[in-house]
């Protein structure tokens, strides 16, 4: 089998260990074949959008090669976040690791499980920016490209984390 569709994929953590977090999700995701041919953005550090009061996440956007389905990424990548510790108990709560799937190619998917492209991704700072850094010209359907589309939105209370970076490690 070959890879079949291209991802770009969110992380975020705002418990515990956050870079270990991040770095941890990768190495799972390219461990378990969720992943291959792997790129990483600089890491950020943002404050919270929406939810409880929380700490300062750090975010990430990671691109790659996947032969999964869509609903079949979403299952593995829920399983990565389990792996890790995510309890799922409020919505937009504190998370050890949260990955979301911005696009997966330029399909668009829309279940009751599964939204794709991400719908808030066009207008978040946070994952706009990391994602620029790999893919600024990439069209998110119905929205523009990153580059433009993170050229319409505030990047007030992101900053980037020069202490820490993501690693692709090679099997």
């Amino acid at each position: 089998m070959s890879a079949v569709n291209q991802v770009a994929l969110a992380l975020g953590s705002n418990l515990g260990d956050r870079v270990a977090n991040l770095q941890g999700a990768l190495d799972a995701m390219v461990a378990s074949g969720i992943l291959r041919d792997t790129a990483t953005s600089r890491i950020y550090e943002t404050e919270p959008v929406g939810g409880p009061d929380q700490g300062p996440y750090l975010n990430a956007v990671v691109e790659g090669w996947t032969e999964l389905l869509p609903e079949e990424l979403l299952a593995a990548l829920q399983g990565v976040e389990d792996q890790l510790g995510r309890v799922r108990t409020v919505r937009w709560g504190p998370r050890t690791v949260d990955i979301d799937i911005l696009a997966y190619g330029h399909e668009v998917w829309n279940t009751e499980k599964l939204v794709i492209p991400h719908p808030r991704a066009h207008e978040r700072a946070f994952v706009l920016m990391p994602w620029s850094e790999l893919d600024s010209a990439f069209e998110i359907p119905g929205h523009g490209t990153v580059g433009a589309c993170l050229a319409s939105v505030s990047r007030d209370g992101i900053v980037l984390h020069r202490d820490a970076k993501l690693t692709v490690k090679k099997g």
